[in-house]
């Protein structure tokens, strides 16, 4: 899983994270990949709505998208 140091989150904008309250930071693809695994993981244990991964996984995909090209 990729780290990003407290530094480097918080210099983030709040549109690099797929949920309000700054969760879920997906800046570019490898992070977005890890919150796609993360968000499935939570979901399955309940920890996550069918909403919120919905939303994690469209930014999530949005992103990913956007690096391809």
């Amino acid at each position: 899983m990729s780290k990003l140091t407290t530094e480097e989150r918080n210099a983030l904008p709040d549109n690099a994270f797929a949920l309000p309250g700054r969760r879920y930071p997906i800046p570019d693809a490898t992070h977005a990949r890890d919150a796609l695994a993360r968000a499935s993981e939570m979901l399955h244990r309940g920890n996550l709505t069918q909403e919120e991964y919905d939303t994690i996984h469209a930014k999530a995909e949005d992103v990913l998208r956007r690096e391809r090209m």
